[in-house]
């Protein structure tokens, strides 16, 4: 008898991190159920929540076999080595470098100086708002994300076939559209962006798709 459960996801609408993993269980076509946490009323602070993840970020998911794992890239990892069906890394080692490369440039550079907890501090200790300081600070990070695509972009992120490359960048062109950046001074990332949201998977990972997200935001 299988003891296999459905898996789990807690994350929130907006949250990039929660984005992304969102993209690869659309790309894997695994089933989960949503467990939605809301950051800006701090349901992540919960004891409840606490007792899943102990760090309180989001996103924390529940594998098929009841075992609870945090960290987008720990689990899409997972998923990867687990769920073979349409890999999300190339076969070539230099190319798989190249797709962890760029997910590390978001995920390690860009996202982290320019999330939740981070803008309200900057708010708290600056003259500097919270929309000019996400706004600067991707706009830096996307300088070398636009240079490093120019050597190992097709036409997706890495090459000519989607890889969890562009699940991050999918998520954080997100972030940027909401702080304002000026995305025409970057061609390549939003030429695959456009490419990438016309992709069902895409659409259906995106934020303003999730049940959690507010009917005003959904409507824009």
């Amino acid at each position: 008898m299988s003891t296999e459960q459905t898996p789990v996801l807690y994350g929130y609408f907006r949250s990039s991190a929660s984005w992304r993993l969102r993209i690869a269980l659309e790309w894997k076509g695994i089933q989960y159920e949503l467990r939605p946490v809301n950051l800006l009323t701090g349901e992540n602070k919960s004891e409840e929540y606490r007792q899943v993840n102990p760090t309180g970020k989001v996103p924390a998911f529940v594998t098929k076999d009841g075992k609870i794992l945090s960290q987008s890239q720990a689990i899409i990892e997972y998923l990867e080595e687990t769920y073979p069906e349409r890999p999300m890394l190339p076969k070539c080692t230099t190319k798989r470098a190249e797709v962890r490369e760029i997910c590390q440039i978001i995920a390690c550079d860009i996202h982290p100086i320019q999330n939740l907890g981070v803008i309200k501090r900057i708010e708290e200790i600056s003259s500097m708002s919270k929309e000019e300081w996400a706004k600067s600070s991707i706009t830096l990070g996307f300088e070398g994300l636009e240079k490093r695509l120019e050597h190992v972009s097709g036409t997706y992120s890495v090459g000519d076939s989607i890889t969890m490359a562009d699940f991050y960048l999918c998520s954080i062109v997100g972030n940027a559209h909401r702080w304002g950046v000026d995305m025409s001074l970057f061609p390549i990332i939003t030429r695959i962006n456009n490419t990438l949201m016309t992709l069902p998977e895409f659409i259906a990972a995106s934020p303003f798709s999730q049940p959690d997200c507010p009917e005003e935001l959904r409507k824009k």
